[in-house]
């Protein structure tokens, strides 16, 4: 087994689901406790998630700037979306948002990493990609709306990156894993090492 997240289900008696939003949902779970007892749990319910992270050949990270309204804060991320179709091949997922977003494209991709990002509260999902080889995508860039509407786009250097994560100045999740991770493959066994493209997903499974 190794040192690694095992999945298992509580007992639940009760479900509810008080709202239901445009993409979300918020459901209330009666979850048996180890010692009888039953609690409540609240919690946001997600379809998924991909973000890519595309490193160019000067090793630098294609970053969007985008206004994030429950933060109050403009942040710097890496291109991501959500999974909107269910069992959506993640890695089609995520070269329609590099495509979108950054109107790019990349010839080489692994799985970086998957995380969820706030099991406490939510049931998101997210893989994460490491995306090679970019180029300008052809055609027509993507039409934009709402916050995307006032996005930039920067390319910076992974090791700017990294010191940003660690001084307190960059909060993106995907980004700040992303980065990290990459940097801890390049010091390790090399991007060779990564899982392929199309590995396995159990977190939200998906149609090779």
């Amino acid at each position: 087994m190794g040192f690694q997240d095992t999945p298992e289900e509580w007992q639940v008696t009760s479900t509810v689901t008080p709202f239901t939003g445009k993409k979300t949902s918020v459901r209330t779970d009666d979850v048996v406790m180890p010692d009888g007892t039953v609690a409540r749990r609240d919690y946001q319910v997600h379809p998924g998630s991909v973000a890519v992270l595309a490193i160019d050949e000067e090793n630098r990270v294609l970053v969007l700037r985008q206004y994030r309204h429950p933060v109050r804060h403009k942040l710097w991320e890496i291109p991501a979306g959500l999974l909107d179709i269910p069992g959506e091949n993640p890695l089609h997922a995520a070269q329609r948002e590099l495509y979108e977003e950054a109107h790019v494209k990349a010839e080489e991709w692994r799985v970086l990493t998957d995380i969820y990002t706030t099991p406490g509260g939510s049931d998101e999902a997210v893989r994460v990609f490491l995306a090679r080889n970019l180029s300008e995508a052809e055609g027509e860039r993507y039409a934009v709306s709402e916050e995307e509407a006032d996005m930039e786009q920067a390319r910076v250097p992974l090791t700017e990156l990294v010191r940003g994560v660690l001084a307190g100045d960059l909060h993106n999740s995907c980004l700040v894993v992303g980065v990290l991770a990459l940097t801890a493959t390049l010091a390790g066994e090399g991007v060779d090492s990564l899982r392929p493209a199309e590995a396995p997903w159990p977190a939200r499974p998906f149609e090779a």
